[in-house]
Parts: C-alpha cells; sequence; structure tokens
C-alpha cells in the first residue's frame, strides 16, 4: 500500500468512528471479553511476576532504565518492533496488522521519590538520587498497575489479531511525575518517527472499587504548575533570634498565608489547589539558617484563577519577605501539565463498549479530577483520545471504610496499594475492548 492509501484508509477509518459514537458496536463485546478472560488465566502468573519485580525495583523519571528494559523485552517477545531511548528513557512498539488506524497506548514508567509503607511482601526498598541526594522511591502512584495491563493487552491483541486491522503503537512513556516525558517524546520525533495515531487511549487506577470502570468525555485532569521559592534571610545562633533574619519563619508564614489567596481571593466554585509538598531548611536544632526553600503545586481547571493563583503566590511570598526585613525571594512558577480533555466521539463510543462489557461497574465520572496527566501532551499535539479510570481497592474495604468516614489511601500515599490481579485484570480487558472497537476489521 503506497503512503498516501495508507493515509488515506486511516482518514476514513477515523472519520467513520467520528461519524458514528452512538454505535455500540458491531464488536460482540461478550464474546470477547470471554474470550479475553480465558486466555487472562494462562496469562495472568506472568504478568502477576511482571508487577511485583517491578513494584518492587522501582525508578524516577529519567532513570528508568531497568524498567524500560524489561518492558522492551516483553514487547519484542510479542513480535513488536522495539525502540529504546526514545525522550531519554522512552521506549515505542509497533506493530502492523494491515490497513486500518494507528491507535496508541500508553503507559507510564516512574515511581516516586517517597518510602513505601504499604507492608507488600513485594513493597519497595528501593533509592535513587533526588535533587542531589539519596530518596526512597515507590510505585504509589499505580504505573506498576498500568505496565502489567499495558503489556497484557499488548498480549491480547497480538493474540486476536485476526480480529483487527491497523497499527498498535504502544509507548512507554518517561518521568509522568514531573510532567515533562511525554513532552520530551514528542520533542524526540514520537510523531515523526514513528506513525502518527489517529487515537489514543490512556488509564488510570485510582481509590475506587476493584473490577470498575469510569470515563468522562471533555475535561477529565487539572492544569498542573510548579512552585519553587527561595526565602533568604541571616543565620545565627538559635538562641539569639533578634540577630538573624529567620527564613524558616519566613516559609512557615507562606505556607498559612498563601492559603487566603486560595480561600478569599479565588471563586469557591472554581477548583484551585496550592500546596506546598516540601520544606527545606536548616542543619541543626540550634542554628538558624540563612534561607528555606519551599516547593510545591499549583492545580486549576480555568486559565483566570490559574493567573489569580500564581499572582497571589508572588504577592503573598513579596509580603512576607518585607515583613521580616529581608531580601525579595526567588519565586520560580514553572508550568506543567495541561488538562486533559477527552474526544467526545471516541469517549462516547468507548463508553458503549465498557456498559455492555461491565455493566453498572462502568460508569461516567460527574466532575473532573484534581490531579494532573501529562497524557494531554498528546491529544495537544492532534490525538483524539480516551483516557479513562479503573478501580484498585477491595470494594468491600472500600465500602466500610466510607460507612464509618475513614479516610482510604489514595495515589501517592505511601499505603496505596491497589488489589493487583482484579486491577491488572480489569485494565487489560478494558484496553483491549477499546482498542479492538475501534481497529475492528470491516
Amino acid at each position: 500500500m503506497s503512503t498516501r492509501s495508507a493515509l488515506l484508509t486511516s482518514a476514513l477509518a477515523l472519520a467513520a468512528l467520528a461519524a458514528a459514537p452512538e454505535r455500540a458496536a458491531a464488536l460482540d463485546v461478550p464474546a470477547s471479553k470471554t474470550a479475553i478472560e480465558a486466555r487472562l488465566d494462562k496469562d495472568y502468573p506472568a504478568l502477576d511476576a511482571l508487577y511485583k519485580d517491578i513494584h518492587a525495583h522501582p525508578e524516577l523519571g529519567f532513570q528508568e532504565t531497568a524498567t524500560a528494559a524489561k518492558l522492551a523485552k516483553q514487547m519484542r517477545a510479542l513480535g513488536f518492533e522495539v525502540t529504546e531511548g526514545v525522550g531519554k528513557t522512552g521506549i515505542v512498539a509497533i506493530y502492523h496488522n494491515g490497513p486500518g488506524p494507528v491507535v496508541l497506548v500508553r503507559t507510564e514508567m516512574d515511581g516516586l521519590p517517597m518510602e513505601e509503607k504499604s507492608g507488600l511482601p513485594w513493597a519497595s526498598k528501593a533509592t535513587q538520587m533526588w535533587n542531589g541526594k539519596v530518596n526512597p522511591v515507590a510505585h504509589s502512584c499505580g504505573h506498576d498497575i498500568h505496565m502489567a495491563a499495558w503489556v497484557g493487552a499488548a498480549k491480547q491483541l497480538v493474540a486476536m489479531k485476526d480480529k483487527w486491522s491497523g497499527t498498535l503503537m504502544f509507548i512507554g512513556q518517561p518521568s509522568e511525575e514531573t510532567v515533562g516525558g511525554a513532552r520530551a517524546m514528542l520533542e524526540d520525533g514520537l510523531f515523526t518517527r514513528f506513525p502518527k495515531p489517529d487515537i489514543g487511549f490512556g488509564l488510570h487506577v485510582g481509590p475506587d472499587a476493584f473490577g470498575s470502570v469510569s470515563y468522562r468525555a471533555g475535561v477529565i485532569s487539572s492544569n498542573s504548575d510548579s512552585l519553587e521559592i527561595l526565602f533568604k534571610g541571616r543565620g545565627g545562633h538559635g538562641s539569639m533570634p533578634a540577630m538573624t533574619i529567620d527564613p524558616v519563619m519566613m516559609g512557615a508564614r507562606f505556607v498559612v498565608d498563601v492559603q487566603s489567596v486560595v480561600s478569599r481571593e479565588k471563586d469557591p466554585a472554581s477548583f484551585g489547589v496550592v500546596t506546598v509538598g516540601a520544606f527545606q531548611a536548616g542543619s541543626a536544632g540550634n542554628i538558624i539558617p540563612d534561607q528555606a526553600l519551599l516547593r510545591g503545586t499549583i492545580r486549576t481547571y480555568d486559565a483566570q484563577v490559574r493567573a489569580r493563583l500564581h499572582d497571589g503566590i508572588q504577592r503573598t511570598a513579596d509580603a512576607v519577605a518585607a515583613m521580616a526585613g529581608a531580601p525579595k525571594p526567588e519565586v520560580s512558577l514553572v508550568a506543567g501539565g495541561k488538562a486533559v480533555i477527552n474526544d467526545a466521539a471516541v469517549t462516547a463510543r468507548t463508553a458503549a463498549v465498557f456498559k455492555a462489557a461491565f455493566g453498572d461497574k462502568a460508569w461516567e465520572q460527574p466532575a473532573p479530577g484534581p490531579a494532573s496527566e501529562d497524557y494531554s501532551e498528546y491529544i495537544i499535539a492532534g490525538v483524539p483520545s480516551l483516557f479513562f479510570s479503573i478501580g484498585g481497592l477491595d470494594p468491600k474495604a472500600l465500602a466500610e471504610a466510607r460507612a464509618a468516614g475513614k479516610p482510604v489511601a489514595a495515589n501517592h500515599s505511601p499505603f496505596f496499594a491497589p488489589v493487583a490481579e482484579p486491577s491488572i485484570r480489569t485494565g487489560v480487558t478494558a484496553m483491549t475492548l477499546a482498542v479492538l472497537d475501534v481497529m475492528e476489521k470491516k
């Protein structure tokens, strides 16, 4: 087939998808789900071993060399053409299977710079360098579940290649947690060195009941910006504070006062969060240091709210320093991930498949979530997509906690521990069905 013919076929496939979002599918969803689940009974032990290996050996963003190698080995064994080192540590796996759309399926590979406290037998004890020092690393966001489901879906689709036509583009993305990995892959020629996808899918595990699948057309996540503030003081003896300008006091005052920007300057009906997650100052209890470094995150949906929070952060930091008679602080506000906006046609079509497969365990999210996600970069680059969620927690334990008014461990908690098998099985099944439906042979 000529390049022009291939492009025309792909364009027609996407146009057909957009024109008929209500089509619940010529795909026989119950039969396909039964076949997937039967193969999963055989495949799951290997996926479980992969998940536990990755969970026990997490790596931070742009350091995921061993993780990427493990995924690349899995994909080559399935017959994918694999390119490593895309966007520093990312991988791209391509599988051609006749004419049809190019469909992207993405997983993230990085862990978080934090200690795991889940108590799992395969809990992480790994450490890596983070901001110049050795730090614990854990898969406390669920990317290990995503990777296992990603490999599992690839296995299913290769086994079912007589049922679909087109090109699979499975990407293992680095550094999602820094919202820099997707951009790094794109800047390294993701959609020029390789086919540009017509449709894309991604998933995320969260603190809902395992076995559930949720989705939403339009905006589903927040804009993410990072903040870094260096307060400059004058160091001295802890017993003689009058001879110093205490940057710890300035930082502490800022952490409290900046919340008045959120509660008093922002419309209460509009989403906006300012969180300071790191406060670094000093070395000993009897020494007042000469500087304090704060790092945090800003989350919004709306551009006006975002601008107001940025302005309020700068004003608050400047005011705190002025009150202490200190030099003007160094304030850095860096744009991060943009909001993920799901395509209406892809969402509607795939939602019908999820409903047919999972019944009342498939549901529409009523509002966007507060977290951020750099999958948005692929959408901005022109890939109509559905980014959906799967539950990861035991339904009984979840119901008991909610009835008692107790919080549950969510993503980025040191105690977050999705129940592996049902979560991975749901992820494999949902992703395989979503891809099958848009690549079904006519």
